[in-house]
């Protein structure tokens, strides 16, 4: 009887194994299904990583020459297998691995440039799976509601894909698909992150990463319900729509759900694409101001901040009628809500920095929660040096010994970073993720923050700082007042650029007076 019961559990045993390397081969099986495999896999990488740094770095000098290369090898080391398990485990972890990838100025580089690449590693669902999910959402099948439906995504991100396809009346467009697991597994993804950075941070007590669970914790809910993307999508729109270069898809509410969302279908390269801008004639400074333009209005006059401006997400094009460049916003799943008094403090914050006022940098950092971090917390926002934050924002460009002085301080103050992260208000960190995702963009297309672009910023301070002091008063006698005062300081920052333009012009024409007596024509 023994012998029997033996022999039928070795055979249900092959049987079951036969079935799982069938259902594996033909992808109906997905060991990311099981959470004993992604906690398994997030636990040993954890495990390493702390390990690798605990016994790398214990024998050698802290701050010694050797200490400086071996921790930056180590920081590669942990920055590769900390990407191989967001890749893995896919979904939740790619997200916040992207996040953290943005993070430059904030992280040591080794972890931002090696993370970067999690933007265009995201994983991609089957056809299987995009009908599936269409048809339990819209309760029809693909081909009841579209012409025609491209099997090929146009993208895929950490939680959805996108593709193009037609309606019964010929309309184009781009339809946005979750895809179907990320859902189940993303409560259960951001407690076993919860776990493992409470358990790294008792090995290493400086570690303090938690504000990024906490956001993934707040966020990742709203980025997940598409309904809410559409919403966003509309009211920024209509909070932007004396912007004539911008356009963002219209949402087609009859066939968008929480997992599916339905938008007109708009065509453009992306915004770090200068390739496609030189080929298309394209001002990439142009681009750019518009740019700052659009970002300063959301942060410092609406409060409203779309938070995630990677280059998927803007994309450019010339206008077919105008034949103007025109920015197209996309994926509004995640807005950053500002209070009216962190957008107060935040708008005189950037107007001291901009007028290089010491005192009030320092006063309206520490009422942001900097404490006596401010002068780290002034450099994280301008990410520029102290020397250069001192001198002013706008005197003078970054220079490549400055960025590199900035890299390094990445590296060497992420302890203090860190503490600041912590203690800064939630809406600052979207703040921070959203100003290097801009810079990301200017760098790539050449076009870091200038004196003008600052000037910008101060347009958008002064006219919502106005706004707010014309709320607080019913006195028409004060309102007036405060309405000739912004007109007042409007015109001096006019009157600023246009001074600054001449002198770029006196010195163009200097040069060229140069080149000619220098260099004189031939008769």
């Amino acid at each position: 009887m023994a012998r029997k019961a033996l022999k039928l559990a070795s055979w249900t045993s092959v049987a079951l194994a036969a079935s799982g390397f069938y259902l594996y081969g033909n992808k109906y099986l997905d060991l990311n299904d099981f959470g004993a495999v992604r906690v398994g896999r997030a636990v040993a990488t954890t495990a390493v990583i702390s390990y690798d740094y605990l016994t790398s770095l214990r024998s050698v000098p802290y701050g010694s020459e050797e200490y400086l290369q071996l921790r930056s090898k180590v920081h590669l080391r942990s920055a590769k297998r900390l990407c191989e398990l967001c890749c893995a485990n896919r979904g939740t972890f790619i997200k916040v691995g992207q996040h953290l990838g943005a993070l430059d100025y904030l992280l040591p580089e080794e972890y931002t440039s090696t993370l970067k690449v999690l933007h265009s590693q995201a994983p991609q669902s089957s056809m299987q799976e995009v009908r599936q999910v269409i048809r339990e959402d819209l309760g029809k099948e693909i081909h009841d509601l579209f012409v025609s439906f491209d099997d090929t995504p146009l993208g895929a991100a950490s939680l959805a894909q996108v593709h193009k396809a037609v309606l019964h009346d010929g309309r184009t467009v781009a339809v946005k698909v979750q895809h179907p697991k990320v859902q189940a597994q993303s409560s259960k993804d951001i407690l076993l992150m919860e776990v493992l950075v409470l358990a790294v941070k008792q090995l290493f007590p400086k570690f303090e990463f938690m504000w990024l669970v906490e956001e993934a914790k707040k966020n990742l809910p709203l980025e997940l319900d598409f309904l809410n993307e559409g919403r966003n999508a509309e009211k920024v729109a209509q909070m932007l729509k004396h912007f004539d270069f911008l356009q963002v898809p219209r949402i087609y509410w009859e066939f968008s759900t929480k997992r599916v969302l339905l938008m007109e279908f708009v065509d453009g390269g992306q915004v770090n694409d200068r390739g496609y801008m030189k080929r298309n004639k394209i001002d990439v400074n142009e681009v750019s101001r518009q740019l700052g333009k659009m970002y300063s209005e959301m942060i410092f006059v609406n409060g409203f901040v779309h938070c995630d401006p990677h280059p998927g997400n803007v994309l450019v094009r010339k206008h077919p009628g105008t034949g103007q460049a025109e920015i197209i916003l996309l994926d509004h799943g995640l807005y950053q809500v500002l209070t009216e008094e962190f957008r107060l403090d935040y708008c005189r914050l950037w107007q001291s920095l901009i007028w290089t006022d010491m005192k009030r940098v320092k006063k309206y950092s520490q009422r942001l929660g900097a404490g006596q971090l401010y002068p780290l917390f002034a450099c994280m926002l301008t990410a520029r040096s102290w020397n250069s934050v001192n001198r002013g924002i706008g005197q003078a460009p970054v220079t490549a010994a400055e960025e590199s002085e900035i890299r390094d301080n990445a590296a060497n103050y992420l302890p203090q970073i860190s503490q600041l992260l912590n203690h800064v208000p939630r809406q600052m960190l979207l703040i921070f993720k959203t100003n290097d995702l801009l810079r990301g963009i200017e760098a790539a297309l050449g076009t870091r923050a200038d004196a003008s672009s600052f000037l910008n910023m101060s347009r958008c301070c002064i006219r919502a700082l106005a706004t707010h002091k014309k709320k607080k008063t019913y006195s028409f006698f004060r309102r007036t007042q405060i309405s000739f005062r912004e007109a007042f300081n409007l015109w001096q920052i006019d009157l600023h650029e246009f001074i600054l333009s001449v002198k770029g012009l006196k010195l163009a024409n200097w040069l060229l007076a140069l080149f000619f007596w220098l260099f004189p024509a031939s008769h």
